[in-house]
């Protein structure tokens, strides 16, 4: 050991390391920033709505029902979205969708009413549903498996930069130009990332930038899904109970984050008493924090891998941690100020993020070969549109039947976020599908 430490061999793997961790980490930066913009554009409405309601005349259930409905065709086009990156690649679909949603994102600018401004929301759906799938699609082709929960938190973390800069941003648009060219300003910014990406991605055997150490250490290290492996027909992985699990749980986290998505603006305003400024200002808080706790969870998920805990303890210790500490968002029916209020959303927010890195990883990890992480990703993707959908319709429900009360969409949130604890601990098997059947009810 003396000798080898002695010799200047180390020099070559050192330089190897340099070569090898340059190119998958542009990669997936890239497509972080797809998330980001996808996330401002979906979530514009929400900061935008309270501002547009008198001149579009619309009530609260109303309101709900159109921060829902993005979620009804983005839910429905995750199915044929896995199944089409699966197909045809991230390269081609990715830069596909975001030319639509960003056109369709322009379009609410030209709204008279809440029909058309349904229309719109429903285009957008479609358009950003492969987004998901296929940023867990690069991370399975461009990452060994010691990575890919650290990489995966580094890509989600788009939706809490996205989610945070709607704030600021939609708000100093609306002032200064109203609600309209808000639309429209954020709707161009789309079709900026499309050219980057064209120009930049390709898959890692094909890129022409890509050095051979890098190739070797993203085909060889430890791979969670092997090279070759059974195809399998999308509607098949129904078969297995894990997959209903990652849709179930991907439900009621979904449950819980919508509110931050949909209703947190109006909360704080309408509940909460902030003023544009302070909504501006302070708005952001919960979402910039869980940027931080994204990329946490994720380096201890990978972290845990790399001590050698087994794949399956490494990926749900993140997600059930998480997940129970998500639950604290009920807690702000309780307490009055406003300070403690954003100290609850804060930590449910960023628990809920630690949560999300390792629950993307999952489809790579399950998956029993790479032809169908993009549709395993699919139906997990799916789970989350539901809850996306059920949530803001229920808030308004609640907030109509209640005299605008926040207390029973605090306690539903709440309460499923614990109910997605015990579906990732006691449903989902984080092992390859195919290895069989009966070992799915072993754990």
């Amino acid at each position: 050991m003396q000798s080898n430490s002695a010799t200047p061999a180390p020099a070559v793997p050192a330089t190897a390391r340099r070569a090898r961790s340059r190119l998958r980490w542009t990669i997936i930066t890239l497509s972080g920033l797809g998330l980001t913009i996808a996330y401002l554009d979906r979530s514009a409405l929400s900061v935008a709505s309270t501002y547009m309601q008198d001149e579009l005349g619309f009530d609260q259930t109303t309101k709900g029902i159109l921060l829902s409905s993005f979620f009804w065709t983005y839910a429905i086009f995750q199915l044929p979205s896995g199944w089409l990156l699966d197909r045809f690649g991230p390269r081609l679909i990715y830069p596909i969708a975001v030319v639509w949603w960003s056109l369709w994102t322009a379009a609410t600018a030209l709204a008279h009413g809440v029909g058309t401004l349904l229309v719109t929301r429903l285009g957008l759906g479609i358009g950003e549903a492969p987004v998901q799938p296929a940023n867990i699609k690069v991370v399975s082709a461009w990452f060994p498996r010691r990575e890919r929960a650290l990489a995966s938190s580094l890509f989600d973390t788009g939706q809490q930069v996205g989610v945070a800069l709607s704030v600021p941003v939609v708000t100093a648009l609306i002032a200064a130009f109203g609600w309209r060219a808000a639309f429209v300003v954020i709707g161009v910014v789309g079709m900026v990332w499309v050219i980057g990406w064209w120009k930049i991605y390709r898959s890692p055997q094909d890129h022409p930038r890509i050095s051979q150490a890098e190739l070797d250490y993203i085909e060889g290290g430890d791979a969670a899904v092997p090279e070759t492996g059974p195809r399998m027909r999308w509607v098949e992985l129904l078969r297995y109970p894990t997959v209903w699990g990652l849709v179930l749980g991907y439900i009621c986290r979904s449950a819980t984050g919508a509110f931050f998505l949909t209703w947190y603006p109006s909360y704080l305003v309408e509940d909460r008493g902030f003023t544009i400024l302070e909504l501006g200002v302070f708005g952001s808080i919960p979402s910039l924090l869980a940027v931080g706790a994204t990329i946490a969870g994720g380096a201890f998920s990978d972290w845990l891998v790399r001590r050698g805990v087994p794949i399956s303890r490494a990926r749900k210790l993140p997600i059930i941690t998480g997940m129970l500490l998500a639950s604290t968002i009920a807690l702000t029916t309780f307490v009055d100020g406003n300070v403690a209020v954003m100290v609850l959303l804060s930590i449910s927010n960023c628990a809920h993020s630690f949560a999300g890195a390792a629950i993307l990883s999952l489809p790579a990890e399950v998956a029993p070969a790479p032809s169908v992480v993009g549709s395993v990703a699919g139906f997990q993707n799916f789970g989350s549109q539901i809850g996306n959908i059920i949530s803001p319709i229920l808030i308004g429900f609640f907030l109509t039947m209640s005299g605008d009360s926040y207390t029973g969409p605090m306690l539903f949130a709440g309460a499923m976020a614990i109910l997605g604890t015990l579906i990732y601990g006691f449903v989902v098997k984080v092992r390859p599908l195919n290895e069989n059947v009966p070992a799915e009810s072993r754990g």
